[in-house]
């Protein structure tokens, strides 16, 4: 499985629907069950951006599909990235010149 970060801003739509946002997050965790992967854990933070998600996806592919979905919603807008476990990191590092 690969791991994404995925930072999200709400969109003015979003923030006029707040209320609704609870089941949105459930319904973004059960569309990435039905693609092969899972929401790890979601966050509401204060700050740059109003909430953080990490999820995983059985590939960029798939990722970009889910992204792509919640994206076409309208109530939020990410910023995602790919990120590499402890493991994973140390295995690209030992390939390292």
């Amino acid at each position: 499985m690969q791991t994404y970060i995925i930072l999200i801003n709400l969109t003015e739509q979003g923030i006029k629907n707040i209320k609704e946002a609870p089941a949105r997050v459930e319904m973004m965790a059960k569309s990435l069950e039905a693609a092969g992967g899972r929401l790890v854990e979601f966050y509401a933070v204060m700050g740059q951006y109003d909430y953080v998600a990490i999820a995983e996806g059985p590939n960029d592919e798939t990722a970009f599909v889910q992204l792509m979905t919640l994206g076409m919603l309208g109530n939020v807008r990410t910023l995602t990235l790919k990120a590499f476990k402890r493991g994973e990191f140390a295995d690209i590092v030992k390939k390292l010149p």
